[in-house]
């Protein structure tokens, strides 16, 4: 990040040279897992987005950008809408590392804990805003995956379970954060592993955070990002990943208190509760958004896929994410800047506990 603040003239003529066109600016529009870069050039019309990963990209369950620019290239000529790849540029420029370069899409993502953009914030297009996402799943669900297969790795749902507890041990034994019903979590998923799978081409990070929105006051799918955790697998435990964030009006509270007495700094209990708590949209409640239930008919009905075993599938999402919180706790905790992340760990650990046992239903 500092050369691009401090060398931008050579950064845009090392650009100019990659993509053959006059870059006039570059501006910084995001920088966590990856460095995110928006390119603008003397033609007007052409933008550009330039992706470098960052430090925590190099961990496993990432394709490399030669291998997401070979999902892109794929996914163009399908139904599901995303940026096409224009440039893959090595590690001899300014910025030391391997890009990516993608056709600019506009749109506005919806990040979590967030409410929808002002002009969505009406039932009928809370209504469709839930469905152009559900729909947007099932098309990717419903893609061939032969083409995919030379850039994506196929995982089994054990290989999965897994992998993700195996990040979820590594990450303990660093940080020493051992989070209360972890490993009995862990067993239940192992020992309830569905025998009955399918294969898809799945996002790995699918969320309206990745989806770029357009539309006036109807909200439709202008393009999804980020594909960077492709992989091929069960489609089922994407639509359980999607659903994790999908409160009902029903949900349980879980028991906030006994995180607060483990951690008593202020504000805890409001951190994790009502809209502010982790993982949630809180947009989802509001009147006209569609139900879980709803979101699952209507997946089906689109992939003709049952979502069979829900309850393992939500509480792979729940444990998954947490196995990934754990993991950024981790490398933050080596360089100096770790954050508050073991309240936030622990309250997914508990939802996870809770729909295992059936106590958070469908």
């Amino acid at each position: 990040m500092d050369a691009v603040e401090c060398d931008v003239g050579v950064l845009i003529s090392d650009l100019s040279i990659t993509l053959g066109e006059d870059v006039v600016d570059v501006t910084v529009l995001h920088d966590g897992l990856n460095l995110s870069l928006g390119i603008d050039t003397a033609a007007k019309d052409d933008a550009y987005v330039l992706r470098r990963p960052n430090k925590f990209r190099n961990s496993d369950g990432f394709l490399d950008v030669h291998r997401e620019y070979g999902v892109l290239e794929h996914l163009h000529h399908t139904p599901v809408p995303a940026p096409k790849p224009v440039a893959v540029g090595d590690g001899n420029t300014i910025l030391g590392d391997p890009f990516l370069i993608t056709t600019y899409v506009e749109g506005e993502a919806v990040a979590l804990g967030s409410l929808l953009p002002d002009r969505f914030r009406y039932p009928a297009a809370r209504q469709q805003f839930g469905e152009a996402v559900v729909e947007t799943l099932a098309d990717l669900h419903n893609l061939d995956t032969a083409p995919f297969s030379d850039v994506c790795e196929r995982k089994s749902l054990r290989d999965q379970v897994e992998e993700v507890i195996n990040r979820m041990e590594a990450a303990t034994r660093e940080t020493g954060h051992e989070p209360p019903a972890v490993w009995e979590v862990a067993e239940w998923l192992r020992d309830n592993i569905p025998e009955d799978s399918t294969t898809a081409v799945c996002h790995g990070d699918f969320r309206p955070g990745n989806i770029l929105f357009v539309g006036g006051d109807r909200p439709q799918v202008g393009g999804v990002i980020d594909w960077e955790t492709t992989w091929l697998g069960d489609p089922r435990t994407e639509l359980g990943y999607l659903l994790l964030r999908w409160r009902d009006e029903a949900d349980p509270t879980p028991p906030v208190e006994e995180i607060a007495a483990r951690h008593p700094q202020a504000e805890v209990t409001e951190e994790l509760t009502g809209d502010d708590a982790p993982c949630i949209a809180p947009y989802t409640t509001k009147p006209g958004s569609p139900t879980r239930r709803e979101l699952v008919e209507r997946y089906q009905a689109e992939t003709g896929i049952t979502f069979v075993h829900d309850r393992f599938y939500r509480t792979l999402a729940a444990f998954d994410l947490a196995a990934i919180w754990a993991d950024i706790y981790r490398e933050q905790l080596q360089s100096g800047s770790a954050g508050q992340w073991e309240p936030n760990i622990e309250y997914l650990l508990l939802i996870a506990e809770s729909i295992a046992c059936g106590d958070h239903t469908l």
